[in-house]
């Protein structure tokens, strides 16, 4: 039924089928009288359907659920399963209940058919049956059949093309994502190139905080921000002057506080923004060196008033750093710096950010082998 409903060239559905067209059906009569099914059968012959034969109404269900039918024609009195036990047995069925039933009977009384009627007949012909009502009864009750089965066939259709269109979509917006997500490892590169020029700590920095995050069970929508924003964290250093960023020494007083003004300066580069990550990156880059005592900069926050996005990167801004080479440093061995981050819990980090770090080590090594 559904030939004709998709263009595959445009992708668009269309009506080019026609529900009342006429096309061969099946048409299932059930009668245990042998005279009956024969008569029948020589009506129908001529309007070129294909027709099944059923002598009982336990037959009946067995053919309608082999071999499904476009119509019923069903006699009620019958032995084994009488009309109305079938018909009711069909219209309850998820997979006949749209089969059309016409109950073919002597019973003229009301009650009769008012039960044939809440049994779920679809309409009634009396013996003995006349060939041109039984004819237009049929005739009206296949287009319905077919009108019923084309909208099934369009919905089913319909919803498939909006799942390909969907699926089509993810991709689109995948791709997109791992682009935006590329351009902005590239740019925030910049900031960083003149004391990493491999840009590898901020690819670190993003994948290591989107695990953390991840596994503190914060929302979908929280964990993809902050693989697109951590990695802004020191979009500031583009500000401050080389002679101070790659001093191999320790820094005086003034030159720290010049150091420290990198927050500020990415907090300003990256306000004032629409996008949701770009706000969360605004707000890493200006907290991720407060500590959790409030000796932190740039505003000596404290405890919770510290947003858990600048939490997360600290911890891992801070445990890149100790384990990679600086102007003014030799790396770390691994020991060492998980003895620092430990030292540092409820000091310096958040300890519920230092409890997903340590449960995540394994996969923060992992990025660390794939981006060394």
């Amino acid at each position: 039924m559904s030939e004709g409903l998709l263009n595959s060239e445009s992708g668009l559905l269309t009506h080019k089928l026609n529900p009342g067209s006429p096309v061969r059906k099946k048409i299932l009569i059930v009668d245990d009288v042998e005279k009956n099914l024969r008569l029948l059968e020589a009506m129908l012959y001529p309007m070129g359907h294909d027709i099944m034969f059923a002598k009982n109404g336990k037959e009946a269900i067995e053919k309608v659920h082999s071999n499904p039918p476009d119509l019923v024609l069903l006699d009620i009195m019958m032995p084994v399963m009488n009309g109305y036990e079938v018909a009711e047995k069909l219209k309850n069925g998820d997979t006949t209940r749209m089969i059309p039933i016409v109950m073919v009977t002597a019973l003229n009384e009301v009650e009769d058919r008012v039960k044939a009627l809440e049994a779920g007949a679809d309409d009634f012909l009396t013996k003995p049956v006349e060939e041109v009502e039984l004819k237009a009864r049929i005739t009206s009750l296949l287009k319905v059949k077919a009108y019923n089965d084309y909208m099934k066939d369009y919905q089913r259709i319909l919803e498939e093309e909006v799942g390909r269109k969907t699926l089509e979509l993810r991709r689109a917006m995948d791709g997109l994502k791992n682009a935006s997500l590329e351009t902005i490892l590239r740019l925030a590169r910049a900031s960083e190139y003149r004391d990493d020029d491999t840009g590898d700590h901020i690819k670190r920095v993003s994948y290591c905080s989107e695990v953390i995050a991840r596994n503190m069970g914060m929302s979908q929508s929280f964990v993809d921000a902050i693989r697109y924003a951590s990695p802004m964290h020191d979009v500031g250093k583009i500000g401050i002057p080389d002679n101070i960023l790659l001093k191999p020494g320790k820094l005086d007083p003034e030159e720290w506080e010049i150091m420290k003004t990198h927050t500020t300066i990415g907090k300003e580069i990256l306000s004032n923004s629409e996008f949701e990550f770009v706000k969360l990156a605004e707000e890493i880059a200006y907290t991720h060196h407060e500590k959790w005592n409030g000796s932190g900069y740039p505003r000596g926050l404290k405890g919770s008033e510290i947003p858990l996005s600048g939490c997360i990167t600290a911890i891992i801004d801070v445990f890149d750093a100790l384990l990679s080479e600086r102007p003014y440093k030799k790396p770390f061995p691994l020991e060492k710096a998980l003895s620092i981050i430990e030292e540092g819990n409820g000091s310096h980090f958040d300890p519920d950010v230092v409890s997903a770090f340590m449960t995540s080590l394994d996969e923060i090594m992992k990025i660390r082998q794939l981006h060394p």
